[in-house]
C-alpha cells in the first residue's frame, strides 16, 4: 500500500527534518530519533475518513487533536484547533503528503484526481496546494498501474514545467544538492520528491537521495514513499515491523483495522 511507504518515508525522514546526516550513503534509515510526524497523522486521518465515508475535515481535527506536538505548520495547527474553520489559501505541502491512501482505495484515474482535490480544499485551496495533492497520488496511481519511471517524468515535468517554476523533476538531484533550500511549498516539494524517485532503485536509495538535500525531510519522504513503495512493489525490508515500532494503539489500528 502507498500509505506504508509514505509512513515509512516520513519517519526515517523525521530524524534529518532539521539537519542532513554527515554520511546520507551508510547512515540507518530507521533509529529511535525518528518518529512519525504530522504527515503520518494526517496521513491516516484520511485513511479513516475515507473508508467510513467521514468528512474529511472533521476526521482530521479528530485525530489531529490527538497529537497537537507532532509537527504542524502554524496556520494548519489553528485550523486542527477551531471546529469549522475554513481552507485559508495555502499551497503548502501539507496537502500533497497525506493524499496517498487516496491512491490505494479508489482505481479509476478521474475517482483519484477528483478525491485527492477534494483532500487538499478543506485546508489547502489554493490552485497550487491542490495541484500538489493531486499530482502526488496521480504519480501513485501511475506506479501502481504499471507507468514506468519516464512515463510518470513526463507527467510530472508537464505539471511543473522548468520555465514556470524554479524546481522541475528535471532537475538532477547532484545540482539540487547545490541549488535547493528548504521549502514547505507543494511547488518546492512535490517535483524535487518525485525526481528523488525518479533517480532510486529502490526505497533506501530513494531515502539517501533525499538525505543528501536540505529540505523539509519527512514530508518529501511521504510525498515520494507512496510512489516508491508502488513502483518498487515494497520497501525492500518488512515495512510492516516498522511501522509497528513507531506508531501508537490508535494509528495503528486505523492503519490495519485490528492489532
Amino acid at each position: 500500500m502507498a500509505i506504508k511507504g509514505a509512513i515509512l518515508g516520513d519517519i526515517a525522514g523525521s530524524q534529518y527534518e532539521f539537519s542532513r546526516p554527515k554520511a546520507p550513503g551508510s547512515c540507518s534509515l530507521f533509529t529511535d530519533r525518528c518518529s512519525f510526524t504530522d504527515d503520518t497523522v494526517m496521513s491516516l486521518a484520511l485513511k479513516k475518513a475515507i473508508d467510513g465515508n467521514l468528512d474529511y475535515a472533521d476526521t482530521m481535527r479528530e485525530i489531529g487533536r490527538y497529537y497537537p506536538g507532532c509537527g504542524y505548520g502554524g496556520r494548519f495547527g489553528k485550523w486542527i484547533s477551531q471546529d469549522g474553520a475554513k481552507a485559508y489559501g495555502s499551497y503548502g505541502n501539507g496537502s500533497a503528503m497525506r493524499v496517498s491512501y487516496v491512491a490505494d482505495y479508489y482505481d479509476d484515474l478521474e475517482m483519484v484526481k477528483k478525491a485527492a482535490a477534494e483532500t487538499a480544499r478543506v485546508s489547502h485551496d489554493h490552485p497550487e496546494g491542490i495541484k500538489g495533492a493531486v499530482t502526488t497520488a496521480v504519480c501513485i496511481w501511475m506506479a501502481r498501474h504499471g507507468k514506468g519511471k519516464q512515463d510518470i517524468y513526463e507527467y510530472v515535468l508537464a505539471q511543473y514545467p522548468p520555465n514556470q517554476y524554479q524546481f522541475s523533476i528535471d532537475q538532477p538531484v547532484d545540482d539540487l544538492k547545490k541549488n535547493y533550500h528548504w521549502n514547505e511549498t507543494c511547488m518546492g516539494s512535490v517535483p524535487v520528491a518525485m525526481r528523488c524517485f525518479y533517480e532510486s532503485s529502490d526505497f533506501e536509495s530513494f531515502m539517501r537521495l533525499l538525505f543528501q538535500l536540505d529540505c523539509d525531510m519527512d514530508t518529501l519522504g511521504a510525498i515520494g514513499g507512496g510512489v516508491v513503495e508502488e513502483y518498487y512493489q515494497g520497501v525492500g525490508f518488512d515495512g510492516d515491523q516498522v511501522i509497528r515500532r513507531y506508531l501508537d494503539k490508535r494509528l495503528t489500528e486505523i492503519l490495519y483495522g485490528t492489532l
